[in-house]
This record gives structure tokens, sequence and C-alpha cells, in this order.
């Protein structure tokens, strides 16, 4: 079992998002903020909070079972958590966000990040600053929920000197056109193929 109170300072990692009641004796439908499955075992401890400030002080909650749903909800995970058995229960949990301790995440693979590490990064082409990384959106299919499996994850960059308003430049994520990634720098640094920036961010 996960001792949930945490390291000072110790950072909170949004993984799954509760959306609405799934079930009539509690369970709720959740949109899943990471790839990493394994998160979502039975018995794991989390934090429920509506907000990320109000995780430190949030109470912690089992997670009894976990399934992934089929049909139009597939791509998403139905959750049961303890001590919440019907429908009203569930109502009040919704848009609220389960939290784990970044030091109680898995392992990550090789050459993969945290979302939210990749986000405020400054992204070079070659030695060229392009713009600052403020989100990274993930394709998905005609029902406008699935995730493509298959599909490349997009940069969304907000060219250097553009308004805060401007709409982002999307950039494909791809292994063979990166060169590294340094978090504590907030450096991205990718060799694109020639005009790409320019004439996706002119469009």
């Amino acid at each position: 079992m996960l001792a949930l109170d945490g390291h000072p300072g110790e950072r909170w990692i949004p993984v799954a998002r509760l959306l609405r009641p799934q079930g009539r004796r509690g369970e709720l439908l959740a949109e899943p903020l990471t790839d990493q499955d394994e998160i979502f075992v039975r018995g794991r401890q989390l934090r429920l909070a509506a907000d990320p400030a109000q995780v430190s002080s949030a109470p912690a909650i089992v997670l009894e079972d976990c399934w992934k749903p089929q049909g139009r909800n597939a791509g998403r995970l139905v959750l049961k958590l303890a001590d919440v058995n019907s429908i009203s229960e569930a109502e009040a949990l919704e848009t609220k966000q389960l939290f784990l301790p970044e030091s109680e995440l898995p392992p990550l693979d090789p050459d993969t990040y945290l979302v939210r590490d990749l986000i405020g990064c400054v992204l070079f082409d070659g030695d060229r600053p392009l713009g600052t990384v403020n989100d990274l959106q993930f394709p998905i299919g005609s029902d406008g929920r699935t995730r493509l499996a298959d599909a490349v994850d997009l940069l969304a960059v907000t060219p250097a000197g553009a308004a805060p308003e401007t709409e982002p430049v999307l950039i494909p994520f791809v292994k063979a056109w990166l060169r590294s990634v340094s978090v504590s720098e907030k450096r991205i640094e990718m060799e694109l193929p020639p005009g790409l920036f320019d004439e996706a961010s002119s469009t």
C-alpha cells in the first residue's frame, strides 16, 4: 500500500479526470491523463482533489476496481472508488481529478516524458528557437474521443514573439527528428524538415 504523505515539495501528478457516474453502485467514467495503465490497479491509493493546489490536504482514496469500457467510451476508464457506492455520491465527484505523488509513478520508458514536463519548454530547430510548448495534443479517431494508438503526438507551440492568443503551431513529436530533451533547462531540440515550422505557422 502506498504512503501518500509525500516528501516536502513533492509534486503531485494528475492521472485521471472523473467525468460522470457509470453504473448504479458508484462507478465513475474517467479520462486517463497518463499512458501508464499499471497505475490503475486494485488497492492503489490516490488523492482526490478539484484543484492541484488542494492536493496536499486532500483525502486519500482507494481504487477498488478499474476496467476499460468498450464502444463509445473506448479509450476511457471506469473506476470504482472506496466509499463511493451510489449514483449521487459519484455525481458529487464529477470534474475532480485523481493524483499520485511523482515519487510513486512507475519508471518511464526510455525517451518518454511527462506531459507537464514538456509544457513550458522552448522548442529549438537546431540552434534556432521556434517558440514555447503550451500543450501536447493526441490525435483522436472519428468518434472525437478515442486516441489513435499509432498516431504521433503533436507539440502545440506558440511561436516566439507571438501574442498569447495566437493559434499554436502543431509539430509532430517524432523520435527521428528529436535531438535532445532537457527537462531541467526546459529545452527541446529537434531537427525539423526544412520549412516545416514556417509553413505550419503561416497556415
